[in-house]
């Protein structure tokens, strides 16, 4: 019997650790990072660092929705963001590093939506955070795919305990499930 599978795309500031969070949640097939949402085919990591390419860091999530719901997700993700701030994340600045949730499933769409107005409902600032259709998505090079697990010490703005979370997020239903 094949597995459920959905598509999510994540944006979060430097892709390497939004990866490497992503990863660590049970029920999280596969990762991949890339370049979302610009108006050049094929850009490359400097293209995008260096020039006006529209594009911004992003992670390609698949997961199975009967093991981890696309609200868990998204209500994990948000851990790892400041949503109020414009093209910033850690010490990341430039578009590049903008946040943003991309769907090609419309019927994400709804429970997107929920979960962001929840999230506004805590901050007193408006959302700088995109929701949109995902319009392209380009794998990033080898050299930034799991960029984290092949250099543990490497560059990250994200705190270490939040890995931590991540792994423990579907602990209890993890214990259930191997009864």
């Amino acid at each position: 019997m094949k597995e459920q599978q959905t598509i999510i795309y994540f944006a979060g500031g430097c892709f390497w650790g939004t990866q490497h969070f992503m990863k660590q949640i049970h029920g999280v097939i596969s990762t991949e990072v890339g370049f979302a949402n610009g108006n050049c085919p094929n850009p490359t990591y400097l293209d995008v660092c260096h020039h006006n390419t529209g594009h911004v860091e992003t992670v390609k999530v698949l997961f199975n929705p009967s093991v981890v719901s696309v609200e868990s997700l998204l209500q994990l993700f948000f851990l790892t963001i400041d949503p109020t701030s414009v093209n910033k994340q850690g010490g990341d600045y430039g578009t590049q590093y903008r946040t943003g949730i991309y769907y090609t499933d419309d019927d994400l769409l709804p429970l997107i939506e929920k979960e962001v107005s929840t999230l506004a409902k805590q901050y007193l600032s408006p959302l700088a955070l995109e929701v949109k259709p995902l319009e392209n998505f380009y794998p990033a090079d080898a050299s930034h795919q799991d960029y984290l697990e092949k250099n543990p010490s490497g560059y990250c703005h994200l705190h270490p305990n939040l890995f931590r979370i991540a792994r423990e997020a579907n602990s209890k239903q993890d214990a259930c499930e191997n009864k």
